[in-house]
């Protein structure tokens, strides 16, 4: 019986540990977008694309640690 019930307990551990770890990457984003946001007057097309291209790169590299942290916390059991 239990045997049974680890399983389950591990597998709601991980899931909470990776909700944690996608809160805790968006504070620090967020975080960091603040310090480093500024109104910049004047801005051309082509900064307008490269701005959502470091966006999109940075959501990507974002989950990516998160997946990379969770696989390390599963591996740790």
């Amino acid at each position: 019986m239990m045997d049974d019930e680890l399983p389950e307990s591990l597998k709601k551990y991980l899931d909470v540990l990776d909700e944690n770890v996608d809160i805790l990457a968006n504070l620090e984003f967020d975080l960091g977008d603040e310090l480093e946001d500024e109104l910049t007057p004047h801005m051309g097309l082509h900064n307008l694309y490269d701005m959502t291209e470091d966006v999109a790169q940075s959501a990507r590299l974002k989950r990516a640690e998160s997946n990379f942290s969770r696989r390390q916390a599963e591996d740790s059991l």
